[in-house]
């Protein structure tokens, strides 16, 4: 299969049936009640919940704790990894393009864009076995599975460059069996890369906290039936990568352009040929690459955008998102809670969320007292009047870590947290709850929880910052 190179097309409004249940109504007060909706982006667009290995799921960005001349940026795909999925376990999909894509100027293009593309193969075939014995280390040879990926990155619209090759995925955790210590099968496949940056690809714990029981006509109409992690226990598959500042910045200056936007999308060919019935071929791919899903912000393709445009969402591109401005201004979650629960809706235009969500927060009155200049309005760059509003997560760079995070991010005075690009703790459901319903304007949003406040296991201190992934089934005990 040719490899993905260049600047995936623009991809038609993708075919797909089924729907999902819009609104952050979904999560929205815990103690006022319950909504429709769906885990950050896990499963959001009816096309993408039926491709799995391209659904964009979350997308984290933040100086590194541990390495405060650097960022951090993560994005994972496959919600829902049922541990003990044998004996086809979890991978990446072979010749897709998964993209990190950065824009250091707020004229919402990629200004830096890094590619993984992925290569499976099997040592024997001819077995249904993952692994034949305990499995030590990533490239062990009782490893029957091995995926590998390639590390490309491109400056604008150039060319793309492989920057790092054949470098060792972490397979999923089989369990304790096959892999007695999965931490050091996994520290195999964190690799350094030229020009100070270091990767990570493989299975990890999924760091999104939330409850989800919300179909069940509103939490079943029982508040006390909130407060669990649904996705507790479940895993998913992660790209992490650690850049220095100076090469992420505009003019590699990230002390005077400190804030860049950071968007993830995925690519498939636009073509798949099935072999005739009976066989033995597998399916092929050809084509143009597009566009299938897309992620910025946690949560805005499921609470913004309505059923009809979810799919067209994720195949847009930031430099259109002024197709979606209405919905931002006048957002349905605050509506239905209005005729819900009796609680009055904020004034429109939302002009509050344009800035979360559009062209990053500016002191202009509308913010809490902790906010006293500029966060990360793209403007803050230099030679920039006028960013281009688009859907991305924005991180202000020069915002040092704190060593004591708040849950509640830039709504608790802790500026190194959402909105403020996007950190694995930042309880982001309770955060935007709190901003749909007018927190940016000072209104008291105390009740409006899911009432899941953590992970349900710890993260890691060093990079790649995400949990091990669970090796136990979510049905035993």
């Amino acid at each position: 299969m040719e490899r993905p190179s260049g600047t995936p097309r623009r991809h038609r409004a993708a075919k797909g049936a089924g729907a999902v249940l819009t609104g952050l109504a979904a999560m929205t007060v815990a103690t006022l009640g319950a909504n429709p909706s769906s885990a950050s982006s896990h499963r959001e667009a009816p096309y993408i919940a039926g491709d799995p290995r391209a659904d964009n799921t979350d997308v984290y960005a933040f100086v590194s704790p541990d390495a405060p001349d650097t960022v951090t940026l993560i994005a994972n795909w496959w919600p829902m990894e049922e541990p003990d999925g044998g004996p086809n376990f979890y991978r990446f999909a072979d010749g897709v393009a998964y993209d990190i894509e950065i824009d250091n100027n707020g004229d919402a293009q990629p200004d830096v864009t890094y590619r993984w593309v992925f290569t499976s193969t099997y040592r024997n075939p001819n077995t249904f076995l993952y692994n034949f014995g305990p499995v030590t280390t990533v490239r062990d040879a009782d490893l029957n599975f091995l995926q590998t990926y390639d590390l490309q990155v491109r400056q604008g619209n150039g060319a793309f460059t492989t920057i790092a090759d054949d470098q060792p995925v972490a397979p999923s955790n089989v369990g304790k069996a096959s892999m007695p210590d999965y931490a050091a099968v996994r520290a195999g496949a964190v690799v350094g890369v030229a020009g100070g940056l270091t990767s990570f690809a493989g299975q990890a714990d999924d760091p999104f906290f939330l409850d989800l029981r919300v179909f069940d006509l509103l939490y079943g109409g029982d508040l006390s039936k909130t407060g669990h992690d649904t996705l507790d226990g479940y895993n998913v598959q992660t790209i992490a990568l650690k850049v220095p500042k100076s090469t992420l910045a505009l003019a590699g200056d990230p002390t005077a352009n400190p804030v860049i936007g950071v968007v993830s999308t995925t690519s498939r060919q636009s073509q798949r040929v099935f072999p005739a019935t009976g066989s033995r071929q597998a399916p092929t791919d050809s084509g143009a690459y597009v566009q299938v899903s897309r992620l910025g912000n946690p949560l805005v393709n499921e609470v913004i955008v309505p059923v009809r445009l979810k799919d067209a969402f994720n195949a847009s591109r930031p430099p259109g998102d002024a197709t979606f401005l209405s919905l931002v201004q006048n957002p349905e979650v605050p509506r239905l809670i209005e005729t819900i629960y009796d609680v009055p809706a904020p004034a429109t235009p939302r002009n509050d969320l344009v800035e979360v969500f559009l062209t990053g927060i500016s002191r202009d009155g509308n913010g809490p007292a902790a906010i006293e200049a500029d966060l990360n309005a793209h403007t803050l760059n230099a030679g920039v009047t006028t960013a281009v509003p688009s859907e991305q997560l924005r991180l202000n760079m020069a915002v040092p870590p704190t060593a004591d995070p708040k849950r509640l991010g830039v709504l608790a005075g802790d500026l190194a947290g959402f909105p403020n690009g996007r950190r694995l703790v930042d309880d982001v459901v309770d955060i935007e709850l709190k901003v749909l319903q007018g927190a940016l304007f000072g209104t008291n949003t105390d009740a409006f929880t899911d009432g899941v406040d953590a992970n349900d296991v710890p993260f890691a201190s060093t990079f790649p910052y995400v949990a091990l992934p669970h090796g136990i089934a979510v049905n035993r005990s």
